[in-house]
C-alpha cells in the first residue's frame, strides 16, 4: 500500500512535467521500450550509418593527385613527354597500345605521323583522358623549347568542406532520418495490425490521434542519440565541419524526423501485411535514394527533372543540412527547404489520421 502511495504522485508529477495526457505518455514509453528491445533496429539506426560513413570516407579519402598513365611509340618521344610530372609514360607498340586503351590500362597513346607531327589517340568521353591529352601537349611544347605565355603562380589550399566525406555525412544523416522514421514506424504499426493488437487497443479509451502521436514523440526521444552518433563520428574521425549553430542543425533534424515519421504513418495506415508495407516503403523511398543527392549531387540530373527533385522531402532535408553544416547558413535563409519539409509533415499526418484503420 505504501508503495502505491509513493509511486502514484511520482507518476502524476511526470505527467504534469511533460504536459501530456497520461495515455499518450504511456504509449510513447511503450514505443521507446519496443525499439531498444530489438537489436536489429538498434544496429540499422545507430551502427550501420557509421560503418557506411567509415567505408565510403576511407574509399574516397582525399589523396594527392595520381599520375596519369599514357604510352608512347618510341623511347625518344616517351622521354619528351616524361618531363611532365603528372604523367607516367611507357613505350608500347601500336598493337599493344590498342589493347591497353580498350582495357583502360592507359589513357592515351602518343606517336608521330609521316610528317613528324604529334598524334594522340584517346577516348574523348573519359575525363582523365582529356586531361592526359592537355598534359601531353604541354609536355611536347616544353620539350620543343616553347615558353609559357602567361606566368602562373599556384596558391594551394586544403579547406574542410569540399571533400567527398563532407558532402556525404549530411546526406547519410538525412538518409538515416528517413529510414529510421519510415521503416521503424511503418513496420511497427503493420506488425501490430497483423497480430491483431490494434484491435485490442480499439477497445481502450484512446483516440487514433494519441496513438499516432506516440510514434512521433518516440522518434524525438531517439533523435539526439541518432544525430550525435553519426555527426560525432564524422567530426571526430574525418574532421567534418559544422559551421552553423548546433541548435539550428537540431531543429532541421527534428522537423525532418517528424516528416518522415508522418510518411511512415501514412504508408502504414491501411497496409495489413509486412509484404505490402515493404513494397509501399520501397516505392516511396527509392526515388529519394536515387534523386535526393545522398551519395552524389542531385544537380547531375537534367534540368527538366529538377522541379520534381526539389519537391522531394529528402532533397530539401539534405540541402538544409549541407547548407547549415558546410556553409553556416542560418535557419532564416533555409525558408524554401523548411517549407517543403513542413508541407510534407502536415499533409502526411493529416492524411494518415483520415485513412488510419485499426483492423
Amino acid at each position: 500500500m505504501s508503495e502505491t502511495l509513493v509511486s502514484a504522485p511520482a507518476g502524476r508529477r511526470r505527467e504534469r512535467f511533460l504536459l501530456l495526457p497520461p495515455s499518450l505518455v504511456e504509449l510513447t514509453l511503450v514505443r521507446f521500450r519496443e525499439f531498444w528491445r530489438e537489436p536489429e533496429a538498434v544496429f540499422w539506426v545507430f551502427i550501420f550509418p557509421i560503418l557506411l560513413a567509415a567505408g565510403l570516407g576511407i574509399a574516397f579519402e582525399s589523396r594527392p593527385a595520381e599520375r596519369l598513365r599514357i604510352a608512347a611509340s618510341d623511347v625518344a618521344l616517351a622521354q619528351r613527354l616524361a618531363i611532365e610530372p603528372s604523367l607516367t609514360v611507357e613505350v608500347m607498340t601500336p598493337a599493344a597500345a590498342e589493347q591497353a586503351l580498350r582495357r583502360g590500362r592507359i589513357l592515351l597513346y602518343a606517336s608521330r605521323d609521316a610528317a613528324g607531327a604529334l598524334r594522340l589517340r584517346y577516348d574523348e568521353n573519359v575525363a582523365e583522358a582529356r586531361a592526359a591529352r592537355l598534359l601531353a601537349e604541354r609536355a611536347a611544347e616544353r620539350a620543343a623549347g616553347a615558353r609559357e605565355l602567361v606566368p602562373v603562380a599556384e596558391d594551394v589550399v586544403r579547406e574542410p568542406g569540399s571533400r567527398y566525406i563532407d558532402f556525404l555525412i549530411p546526406g547519410l544523416l538525412g538518409l538515416n532520418l528517413m529510414g529510421s522514421g519510415m521503416w521503424g514506424i511503418g513496420f511497427a504499426i503493420v506488425d501490430a495490425r497483423r497480430k491483431k493488437l490494434l484491435k485490442r487497443l480499439l477497445a481502450s479509451p484512446m483516440s487514433r490521434t494519441e496513438y499516432l502521436l506516440s510514434f512521433l514523440l518516440s522518434r524525438l526521444a531517439l533523435l539526439l542519440v541518432e544525430v550525435f552518433a553519426l555527426l560525432g563520428f564524422g567530426v571526430w574521425i574525418f574532421g567534418v565541419p559544422v559551421r552553423g549553430a548546433l541548435w539550428e542543425l537540431l531543429a532541421i533534424c527534428v522537423l525532418a524526423s517528424l516528416t518522415f515519421t508522418s510518411l511512415g504513418l501514412l504508408i502504414a495506415s491501411r497496409a495489413r501485411t509486412i509484404e505490402a508495407a515493404s513494397g509501399l516503403m520501397n516505392f516511396v523511398m527509392l526515388p529519394m535514394w536515387v534523386f535526393s543527392g545522398v551519395f552524389f549531387s542531385s544537380e547531375r540530373f537534367p534540368d527538366a527533372m529538377q522541379p520534381f527533385i526539389r519537391l522531394l522531402p529528402l532533397t530539401a532535408v539534405n540541402e538544409a543540412l549541407r547548407r547549415n553544416m558546410l556553409e553556416g547558413a542560418p535557419l532564416v535563409s533555409l525558408g524554401p527547404q523548411a517549407a517543403v519539409i513542413a508541407s510534407w509533415l502536415v499533409i502526411s499526418f493529416i492524411t494518415a489520421l483520415r485513412l488510419f484503420r485499426w483492423r
